[in-house]
């Protein structure tokens, strides 16, 4: 049973304040998206890797992956995105082998996920079909209505902040897309697509150091990580 694992940075991230697209960013050296390559590949359960990159980028992209030592011999395809997050990852979905029955989706922006947590997801979705890795919120959490008044304060116990990656059955996250693209729905996640359609997704617990980087000093705390010896 083959497993694809669809790695998203398609995105600008804007919020970086950066000439270059986020997944290029140097993290102590190396590019954002080749670190993320990196952990994928080391799990023992993906089997080969969709990388989806903005248009503009896939040139570039295309070079600097071919370039690099880790990556020689690796099983890997290029594909362009779409305007949206949900749009490119259809658009990876498309690229899938017929043999592949485990999809597993990534933030390409996530570059310190383990091998480790990779392969308790995918042998979980086997199992369970969908599967999401998270851990519990810490702060405390207010629902704001639109005038900025407290509206609910919401018991943490039940509350999750979900990660990437996000595995599901072949069939499932198909079907989930095709679902919501039929009504024009938009998830901020694929899992949230699959609830939406009514199907389970159930929650393994992920790691405080899978961080997704946003802003700038999210490079300065991944930085810091790596140099505390915290990251490989």
């Amino acid at each position: 049973m083959k497993t694809t694992a669809i790695v998203v940075a398609a995105g600008m991230g804007s919020r970086m304040g950066q000439a270059i697209s986020k997944a290029y960013l140097p993290i102590a050296g190396r590019p954002l998206v080749l670190r993320t390559l990196d952990q994928v590949f080391l799990s023992q359960s993906v089997d080969s890797v969709i990388l989806v990159v903005a248009g503009k980028d896939v040139q570039h992209c295309q070079a600097l992956l071919e370039a690099d030592s880790n990556l020689r011999g690796r099983p890997w395809v290029l594909r362009e995105g779409g305007a949206s997050r949900q749009e490119s990852v259809y658009l990876g979905l498309q690229e899938l082998a017929p043999d592949g029955e485990i999809v597993l989706i990534h933030d390409g922006a996530r570059p310190f996920v383990s091998p480790t947590l990779i392969d308790r997801c995918v042998a979980t979705a086997r199992k369970k079909d969908a599967v999401v890795v998270g851990v519990p919120v810490r702060a405390t959490i207010k629902v704001v209505s639109e005038h900025r008044q407290i509206l609910a304060t919401p018991s943490r116990d039940s509350l999750w902040e979900i990660q990437t990656p996000q595995v599901f059955r072949r069939g499932v996250i198909i079907e989930a897309h095709e679902w919501a693209a039929r009504r024009r729905l938009q998830g901020t996640d694929d899992a949230t697509l699959v609830e939406q359609m009514g199907q389970p997704v159930f929650v393994l617990d992920g790691e405080p150091t899978n961080i997704k980087l946003t802003l700038p000093e999210d490079l300065i705390f991944a930085e810091a990580l790596i140099k505390a010896g915290r990251i490989p």
